[in-house]
């Protein structure tokens, strides 16, 4: 649930900052006062694009962020980066990210130089985690294109989910990618024998020689390090000298000249007491170097050339050196590239060294599996096309509903095609599924993406959110446009769904009409003002009287007749239960 939104000089808005509640919430206000640039701005933070032109006139920088509850949903405890996250929360988990009491901070910004940044809580992240993590949180329909429905691959899961089938279809994925595991290790052993038996001799000579090495973890690395202290051995020791010498050779030197320095120091502290201070840093200054000095002088006798060490150490890395060369990407690459290659032959060696009764029990195995799988997705195909059948007429009626009597939605099932278990079949079974819509008679359906105006859009949404509204993750649902061709007793119609739809969800809605309006639980009003050369858009929640006047408005254009007012109230009583 969206709990707050901070804007800073985002197109008109200079600075705003409002609160939301559950439920029902509606946006109004006069034409271009700029209600869609507050959705703009959410869609923005979500991960929308970033443009140096959404910069408010005169500043260098806009930003975003708001706060979000989420679900306190179970998070599977053995998820690996591979998995797909089913929620906000086993995204979060996933990524590292911790939500402080299940809210999450999401923040971005835009500089005019074209940069930007993101932050989910103090985590920064790039523009596609953020619009993966917030496609968990918000859907926003119309005009704008973050709309988790205008996803093929999710009409599927929407399906499914209906048909509750999500725990086959889970079922049926594993036991799929266990029969594209199993073909590719017959794959691998199906080779030629002369084929076959050469890589195998190839993958016993590397295992061998690798074995042989005996290596160790970094070894190069600890071996170059010594290489390059014992190569230098004259520069080193002429150095550590030189530092000896000048620190305690004769009376002259370092240690000498400190030791009387400080008894003067010493001397002249007892005489003035203001110099205790300077006498207590000379004293540490002249132990720090005395033990430093003891240090270096420690260095030169343990210093002892080996030259033949040395010829070891070389040997040593010439050996790793033609190991990297066969095995790694490069000599400069790390020794653990060696240590996998040497992983991968023995699994080669391991899988193909018995060929022929491996092959023949995979073949079995592969047999079995493709009849399992084949029976499955039959299945699976069967209970979606019932479901689709029901999905088909529920849509169709709200629709009717709302304005839209002659649209006809379908939900398109279609097999895959081919002869193989691979072709007929995917990880979610044998069907292409996509929702199509036909909204004039006569014309075949298209794809939701065809449909040209965002009022059509958003009310298809609008139906099939309020179907799926039980299966659906996301809680806070946006929609913008939804009154574009409608009115009378369609608008009254949409509200009523926007209001039941809220029951479950937090539902907001930009409207130019009172009778979606006077639904709402919050309303919340956008206008323009002009101070100047400079003109701002404000954001500010109407209760009251205030809301009254801004549903007269919206009724007869008209905020002040006696008569509006009147009727304002009394729609606010009837259908939002008081003001």
């Amino acid at each position: 649930m969206l709990e707050d939104l901070t804007i800073k000089d985002f197109a008109l808005i200079d600075s705003d900052y409002i609160e939301f509640s559950t439920g029902f919430t509606v946006l109004s206000g006069e034409t271009g006062a700029g209600k869609s640039i507050l959705i703009g701005a959410l869609s923005f933070l979500l991960g929308g694009k970033a443009d140096v032109q959404q910069i408010r006139a005169g500043k260098s920088e806009a930003s975003v962020s708001a706060t979000f509850l989420i679900r306190d949903t179970e998070v599977r405890t053995n998820l690996s980066p591979d998995d797909e996250p089913a929620s906000a929360a086993e995204w979060l988990a996933l990524h590292g990210i911790a939500a402080d009491g299940n809210r999450v901070i999401l923040r971005r910004f835009i500089r005019d130089s074209g940069k930007t940044g993101a932050w989910i809580n103090s985590t920064p992240v790039t523009r596609s985690d953020l619009a993966q993590f917030s496609a968990f949180l918000v859907d926003i329909h119309g005009q704008h294109g973050h709309q988790s429905l205008m996803r093929v691959p999710e009409h599927r899961k929407f399906l499914d989910s209906r048909a509750g089938l999500c725990g086959e279809v889970d079922a049926f994925t594993k036991k799929y990618a266990l029969l594209v595991e199993k073909r590719r290790k017959l794959s691998e052993i199906s080779m030629s024998d002369n084929e076959r038996l050469r890589k195998l001799d190839m993958m016993r000579f590397a295992v061998q020689e690798i074995d042989g090495a005996k290596l160790k973890n970094n070894e190069d690395e600890a071996l170059e390090d010594e290489q390059a202290k014992l190569s230098s051995y004259e520069r080193i020791f002429s150095d550590v000298d030189s530092i000896n010498k000048a620190f305690s050779s004769d009376d002259n030197s370092v240690i000498p000249v400190l030791k009387h320095l400080c008894r003067d120091s010493s001397h002249l502290a007892e005489m003035d007491r203001s110099l205790s201070a300077l006498n207590e840093r000379l004293d540490s200054a002249f132990y720090e170097l005395s033990d430093i000095a003891d240090e270096f002088s420690s260095y030169q006798s343990r210093l002892v050339f080996d030259p033949g060490r040395l010829q070891e150490v070389e040997d040593r890395l010439s050996v790793i050196y033609n190991l990297k060369k066969k095995y790694a990407s490069s000599v400069n690459a790390p020794l653990s590239e060696v240590t996998a290659y040497y992983e991968s032959a023995q699994k080669f060696i391991a899988d193909n060294e018995d060929g022929d009764s491996l092959r023949e029990r995979l073949a079995v195995e592969i047999t079995a599996l493709e009849k399992e799988v084949l029976l499955a997705a039959d299945a699976l195909s069967k209970k979606r096309a019932a479901t689709a059948e029901v999905l088909n007429r529920e849509v169709c009626d709200i629709l009717a509903r709302l304005g839209m009597s002659s649209t006809r939605f379908v939900v398109s099932i279609k097999q895959k095609s081919g002869s193989a278990v691979e072709q007929l079949c995917g990880p979610y079974g044998k069907d292409d599924i996509e929702f199509l819509i036909s909204a004039n008679p006569g014309n075949p359906p298209l794809p939701l993406s065809k449909i040209a105006s965002g009022g059509e859009l958003s009310r298809v949404m609008l139906a099939l959110k309020t179907i799926f509204a039980q299966n659906d993750s996301v809680d806070t649902l946006i929609f913008d446009e939804v009154d574009t061709g409608i009115g009378g007793e369609v608008a009254v119609a949409v509200g009523a769904h926007m209001k039941n739809l809220a029951k479950n969800r937090q539902v907001f809605a930009i409207t130019h009409l009172a009778s979606i309006a006077v639904y709402a639980d919050n309303q919340i009003k956008i206008e323009k003002s002009v101070s100047g050369e400079i003109t701002s858009s404000n954001v500010s929640l109407v209760e009251g009287e205030a809301r009254v006047a801004e549903i007269a408005r919206m009724l007869s254009g008209d905020s002040d007749t006696e008569q509006s007012l009147r009727h304002a109230r009394s729609l606010l009583e009837r259908f939002s239960g008081g003001f």
